[in-house]
């Protein structure tokens, strides 16, 4: 939008603190190559649009926003002579990209100093080399820094993924290699076994009955109920004393394995009628070794099932196989993310989820989605680590207007408000050197804001902390523009 141009002033302009230090000829030259600009209440500029014009506000009052969503979010309100936005980074050229990173409207009519992106960047250049220098070492040197670390950052988060991920896979993989092991033992005892019972004096209804049985015990295993430890008890010595009342040797060890099976008096009682007294001891060896082999099968079965999970896991931790932007369940991913950082929370910490399964799928890169809730989860644990080394963790989703909130709450001793303002700056840590680099929530914050246009804030009181992460429930394809800088930020 343009506005109506006025007379520019040389002594107006130099007034003002950006220009104050300028001579009588730079000052005319500034005149002479920009305007001054009355716009009527309204927008200035819109958020996206080539950065062709610095501006520096005379007199009236300025609003800055950010598209979030479908809205524009307030971020800078200001009367103050001075304050300038736009094309501020045209001094850098075509290294980066040139877009106005906010929208700015004025509510009253307001009076700029509007200068020209090239002007302004051949001006910088020819009158502040040195410091369009520094300027740049700065910015370059810092964007490569944060980057270099930020590389470390997601390093030193993956070897301590990795370490939990190895732990989580050893206890199945420990459990499935037991299991087969005491399996091939079962299986060669069911030989001899069945070498002992076709040797022996027994009809073929016998033989038949007795397979008919192990079929229906087989069946009945995979349908066990879960038992309490005393109805377990209960049941066990009931077995014990059916079992020696009917001459089976060691019936006390045979107990509790047909009660895991769901066997009870009842069932070994038809056993009993069905094969008759003199195999019945055969019988029941028989089907002892057949419930074995089928709990021992379903443990490898819960085994390598639990590993192809942690698998599922890593890969949608990762988002190896997925596009990197795409509509996603954010409870999947954190549901992905807990898992693979389990290890890492360990027993101590208790993890309560409160998911609203009816909140939509929201567009995201969900792999740097998973990073953010990484890092969130990771200072939740150090915090409470940090106290008795005991808390709660709880990860609750909810709507919240036109957005989704994904809130990671902890009950260690919280952010103190003297820092508050300052933990998602980079570098800046309260964990002992070596120990952290600084940039998880800066990391977070770029994430959630400028690359998701979503809200990353925290609420603070000794025992309850809470990071909200807020994200648009519909949006453009986000990019990666800087937040944005008023007078007041770069000064």
């Amino acid at each position: 939008m343009s506005g109506q141009v006025v007379p520019c002033s040389p002594k107006e302009v130099g007034s003002l603190f950006l220009f104050e230090k300028l001579t009588p000829e730079q000052l005319g030259r500034l005149c002479g190559a920009g305007r001054v600009e009355l716009f009527q209440p309204g927008p200035v500029y819109t958020e996206g649009e080539p950065a062709t014009c610095f501006y520096v506000m005379i007199e009236g009052t300025v609003v800055l926003s950010r598209r979030v969503g479908g809205d524009d979010v307030e971020v800078s309100r200001t009367s103050q002579r001075g304050v300038y936005a736009g094309a501020m980074q045209a001094y850098l050229g075509d290294r980066v990209r040139q877009v106005y990173n906010n929208s700015m409207r004025v509510t009253e009519p307001t009076r700029f100093f509007v200068l020209p992106a090239d002007t302004f960047a051949s001006i910088m250049s020819e009158w502040f080399p040195m410091a369009v220098h520094l300027l740049e070492g700065l910015f370059f040197g810092s964007k490569n820094t944060q980057a270099m670390i930020g590389q470390r950052e997601r390093l030193l988060a993956l070897g301590s993924l990795s370490a939990g991920l190895t732990h989580e896979l050893n206890n199945p993989a420990a459990a499935a290699v037991r299991a087969t092991s005491s399996l091939r033992e079962r299986v060669a005892k069911m030989r001899h076994k069945l070498a002992v019972i076709a040797e022996g004096p027994f009809s073929r209804d016998a033989l038949a009955s007795l397979i008919e049985i192990q079929e229906r015990t087989a069946e009945r295993v995979a349908k066990a109920p879960a038992l309490s430890p005393l109805e377990a008890s209960d049941r066990e010595d009931a077995l014990g004393d059916w079992l020696d009342d009917h001459g089976i040797e060691q019936g006390w060890q045979i107990a509790p394995t047909f009660v895991q099976a769901g066997l009870d008096v009842d069932w070994l009682e038809q056993v009993a009628a069905a094969v008759g007294e003199e195999i019945l001891p055969g019988a029941v060896g028989w089907l002892n070794y057949t419930i074995e082999t089928e709990l021992l099968m379903n443990e490898i079965e819960d085994s390598t099932t639990r590993i192809s999970h942690l698998v599922d896991a890593a890969k949608q931790y990762s988002q190896l196989d997925r596009a990197p932007y795409r509509v996603v369940d954010v409870h999947e991913l954190l549901d992905s993310t807990l898992l693979m950082l389990s290890g890492k929370i360990g027993p101590r910490i208790r993890v309560v989820k409160e998911y609203d399964r009816s909140l939509p799928p929201v567009p995201a890169y969900p792999a740097e989605l998973n990073q953010v809730w990484t890092n969130l989860v990771d200072n939740a644990v150090s915090a409470m680590a940090g106290a008795d080394g005991e808390g709660t963790l709880t990860v609750r989703t909810a709507p919240d207007h036109e957005q989704l909130l994904v809130e990671f709450r902890d009950t260690g001793p919280g952010v103190p408000p003297e820092i508050r303002d300052r933990i998602f700056d980079p570098f800046f840590t309260t964990k002992p050197v070596g120990q952290g680099t600084g940039l998880g929530l800066d990391i977070s914050w770029r994430i959630v804001v400028n690359k998701h246009h979503g809200t990353l804030r925290v609420e603070s009181v000794p025992g309850d902390t809470r990071f909200q992460v807020l994200l648009p429930l519909t949006a453009e394809t986000p990019d990666e523009a800087s937040a944005l800088t008023t007078s007041e930020e770069t000064r």
